[in-house]
């Protein structure tokens, strides 16, 4: 039988959420919009520690989510900072799914220089862990050629295969489905079949989406926002990822190269709002309710 479900409906399905250690009330008040069994990812940001990190992902763990928390390699101190944050995400649960990512800081404060070395150094298994998301940039990195972030794709991929442990591409957030494509054949052209996660903003203000844009290297420019769905010329409103989206489901359901491809959701507009709009996009695209 004929697969009727529309690409859109593929696409948002099964959609990954990001929230930060702080975010736990916003989570508490967007329960019971998000689906069960959603994966949420909780970021590992240097001004939040340990404590906060566990209690953000016990929140989502005791609330029917699947927690992915972060561990960025550049932050860590030390092997046993590593292990320590391994031993109390396992006591809540919470290490089958982790991020790793090389993190922020130009030199790393310990033993790990990205998230390549994380992941080979055996340690994630010892705790549990049987999946990592790793990183894609469509766009870019602002501080990383584009060449050395093909080879740390290509390197994370190969080990997370040899280690037995299952990958998933997360990718930073993107306004222009152009180089999102480009990127995701560039993926495959390499022989990764890992699922893809194509960051997206949920709705919050113009100028909130800029800035962030402009902090993590975005392409925002006049051309790339209109066709995302807004002006610079007016920051006053705000914007949601609906052409966006559309659009990428179809790209990706006429592309044979192109994959297991779903959305990870930056809730840059608050949890409530982000899941709303998942909600109200699932269930417009799939001419009913919701899962």
């Amino acid at each position: 039988m004929a697969d009727t479900t529309s690409p859109q409906a593929k696409i948002i399905d099964d959609f990954s959420l990001e929230m930060t250690g702080k975010d736990v009330p916003g989570l508490r008040e967007a329960q019971d919009v998000i689906p069960q069994g959603t994966r949420v990812n909780v970021t590992f940001l240097g001004n939040e520690d340990l404590e906060m990190r566990v209690t953000a992902a016990k929140a989502v763990k005791d609330a029917g989510f699947i927690p992915i928390p972060h561990i960025s390699a550049r932050r860590l101190s030390s092997q046993a900072q590593l292990e320590e944050f391994l031993d109390r995400l396992q006591q809540v649960g919470a290490t089958e799914h982790v991020f790793a990512v090389g993190g922020d800081p130009t030199t790393p404060e310990g033993p790990y220089d990205s998230a390549y070395d994380l992941i080979r150094s055996g340690v994630l298994q010892k705790y549990g862990v049987k999946e990592v998301s790793i990183s894609g940039y469509p766009e870019g990195h602002p501080d990383i050629k584009t060449d050395v972030l093909w080879d740390h794709l290509e390197k994370k991929a190969a080990s997370l295969k040899e280690q037995d442990l299952g990958a998933v591409i997360l990718t930073q957030f993107a306004f222009d489905t152009d180089p999102v494509m480009s990127w995701t054949r560039g993926v495959r052209d390499r022989g990764i079949d890992a699922t893809i996660r194509i960051g997206t903003p949920g709705p919050a203000g113009i100028k909130r989406l800029i800035n962030f844009a402009r902090r993590f290297g975005v392409g925002a420019n006049a051309m790339i926002v209109k066709k995302y769905g807004f002006s610079l010329t007016n920051l006053m409103g705000t914007a949601g990822p609906d052409k966006f989206v559309t659009e990428l489901a179809d790209l990706v359901e006429a592309d044979p190269k192109a994959g297991d491809v779903k959305l990870h959701m930056y809730a840059f507009g608050g949890l409530r709002a982000t899941a709303e709009w998942c909600r109200d996009y699932q269930s417009k695209v799939s001419g009913g309710a919701a899962r």
